[in-house]
């Protein structure tokens, strides 16, 4: 079957599942039909990644490719975690990022970069490095209603939409265990990088190598100050966001330029 079919069934699923998460609600519950259309629309994304991978014998690794890839997986580990904590409503921010990920990679044709013509070191630094930033993804969406969450329960009264959130301290507690697990996993990309890679600091490396030890560093420096010094609130916020704005800045903004302006 064509490849495209299941990854426009995808982007139906995610925009639908958003829609329905939008609708105001006061239970904290999971909206049921909408979990049901993110779990189809996370089927049909992976088996389009999977029958790409067989076309192409590898995963392409340039910049859309990547960006569907990351969106799956924070996709998918956002999934997992509603089956534990209420936290569906990331969901209205991330599913439809993720369809407009897979819609520009189903509508831009791009250069290859196959995965498997890379030794198990490299890919193994690369896996890594995608289960890292996807985990400190969630962690930054977190943030985002966090901030959005701590501005609106100053109002009298809150608006509906807020009410049907979890508490503020639930919130930040996810927060936190997402830095925590994003934390361990940039850990073992940026070892691996140095123990593999035969020069981290290269010409094409040196600027990711850098964002990605200053996002490790404020990230751990968070970790450290909430366990030492009780931070939280804006604090988390703030510092959650620059971090993964670094982060953003290290994995994707070479390949943005080289890729899509520089066409190389």
């Amino acid at each position: 079957m064509n490849a495209i079919i299941f990854a426009i069934i995808a982007i139906c699923a995610y925009i639908t599942s958003a829609a329905l998460l939008i609708r105001p609600l006061r239970q904290v519950k999971p909206n049921l039909t909408a979990l049901h259309f993110a779990w189809t629309a996370i089927l049909f994304h992976a088996t389009y990644t999977g029958l790409l991978i067989h076309q192409k014998i590898g995963f392409n690794i340039s910049f859309f490719s990547m960006a569907s890839l990351v969106s799956l997986i924070v996709a998918l580990l956002l999934l997992l975690a509603t089956l534990t904590k209420p936290v569906q409503i990331l969901g209205i921010l991330l599913f439809p990022v993720t369809a407009l990920m897979l819609a520009l990679e189903l509508c831009l044709p791009e250069k290859q970069h196959i995965l498997d013509t890379y030794s198990w070191q490299m890919s193994a630094h690369i896996l890594t490095s995608i289960i890292a930033f996807s985990l400190l993804n969630i962690a930054a969406l977190q943030a985002i209603l966090l901030a959005i969450q701590n501005q609106q329960l100053k109002s009298h009264p809150p608006k509906r939409y807020i009410q049907s959130m979890p508490s503020l301290q639930s919130m930040e507690s996810l927060l936190f265990q997402m830095i925590g697990a994003g934390l361990f996993f940039l850990s073992i990309s940026l070892a691996s990088g140095f123990i593999f890679l035969e020069d981290l600091f290269a010409q094409h490396l040196a600027h990711k190598t850098f964002f990605s030890m200053l996002a490790w560093l404020i990230f751990s420096g968070l970790l450290i100050g909430r366990s030492r010094y009780g931070w939280r609130g804006r604090t988390a916020i703030k510092w959650t966001l620059l971090g993964f704005l670094f982060l953003l800045l290290a994995y994707f903004g070479s390949k943005l330029v080289m890729e899509i302006i520089l066409h190389r």
